[in-house]
């Protein structure tokens, strides 16, 4: 650990904070009614389970229709749990697109657990 470049390690986290949020800031951000769209990445019958609020359902297999997202406000989108990929997957295949994207870390799951 002590190898470790200070300043490669700024440089990540400055990049992580770019590029993820979490579900507390998440839901700032709907509070202030901020300009964003938010996307369950989730199969449609979890989405109908319960989502965040406001957030579209874009499950896999859709996301080249780029259904309902603005390349002028950010996507905020997020999948199941901390192991699920599928949010990441989704931000790749989104911001290959053109459009701006954050994952919220820790999926639907997270956002259960830490915003009631």
């Amino acid at each position: 650990m002590l190898d470790q470049d200070p300043r490669q390690a700024r440089e990540f986290f400055a990049q992580k904070l770019l590029y993820t949020t979490g579900p507390c800031e998440l839901d700032g951000q709907i509070r202030r009614k901020e300009r964003i769209t938010i996307v369950d990445v989730r199969r449609a019958e979890d989405y109908r389970a319960g989502h965040v609020p406001g957030a579209l359902n874009l499950p896999q297999g859709k996301w080249h229709t780029h259904a309902g997202l603005s390349k002028d406000r950010a996507t905020v989108l997020y999948g199941y749990n901390q192991t699920c990929k599928l949010g990441a997957l989704a931000a790749f295949e989104l911001a290959s697109a053109g459009f701006p994207v954050v994952e919220m870390e820790g999926g639907f799951e997270a956002w259960q657990r830490e915003v009631r």
